[in-house]
């Protein structure tokens, strides 16, 4: 009985690679939905596809699920040169036993703060810098406390830029039809009725989706 109560708790807790692989594993999997929206590209593509959907005045078309999924597969594949970097510095060496677990998590970082970097505007750095009390001779000595908010905050301002760009086309159409209508005397129908299938009209006329996409990626790719 002592035996094999033993090697459980060797096979749970021991130092083979395989154990401390299945822990890192699972601890990744939990934290894999703050890391998805605090250090990749999903929060300012799901923001700017949320105000898509709503300057279309479409609430619920196309669904949540729809939206999300999209945003999760542009991700991926904004992220693909990132993740790729990551696979062949960190985890190919350390699945080879050539370096230690912080070694591993040390070199997986650096391409993560390189692509955060990027995208970070450096008003959003010299305020969290100065909120942190930190004084810094150049942004690499970021520490990753102070870059991962930095990131996320420019990434909302990217993501509102962008919404307000989204906007106006929409509100020019909602404005023409609200003004014909009242000329015509009109005033008990919604306006709103009446300018979705232009909107829409409009969408599908200048391939929309591809347009936005198209800006998304081309977003993250400028340096």
């Amino acid at each position: 009985m002592g035996g094999s109560l033993q090697n459980i708790i060797n096979t749970l807790f021991g130092e083979g690679t395989q154990s401390v692989d299945i822990i890192i594993l699972l601890t990744v999997l939990t934290l894999l939905p703050s890391i998805l929206l605090m250090m990749t590209a999903f929060t300012r593509i799901v923001i700017v596809l949320g105000f898509l959907r709503n300057a279309m005045g479409v609430q619920s078309a196309p669904p949540n699920q729809v939206v999300i999924g999209l945003a999760l597969f542009l991700t991926f594949f904004v992220m693909g040169p990132t993740l790729t970097e990551i696979y062949d510095t960190a985890y190919v060496p350390y699945s080879n036993g050539e370096m230690t677990q912080e070694e591993f998590f040390t070199t997986a970082m650096v391409p993560a703060r390189e692509f955060m970097r990027s995208q970070t505007y450096n008003t959003d750095m010299d305020f969290f810098i100065q909120l942190s009390g930190l004084e810094l001779e150049s942004y690499e000595e970021t520490p990753d406390r102070v870059l991962i908010p930095a990131f996320m905050t420019s990434e909302l301002k990217h993501a509102f830029q962008m919404g307000f760009m989204i906007y106006i086309p929409f509100i020019v159409i909602d404005m023409i039809v609200a003004s014909t209508l009242m000329a015509m005397g009109m005033m008990m129908l919604p306006p709103a009725m009446i300018s979705l299938p232009f909107k829409i009209i409009l969408f599908v006329m200048t391939d929309g989706w591809q347009l936005t996409i198209g800006t998304l990626v081309q977003g993250f790719s400028r340096q």
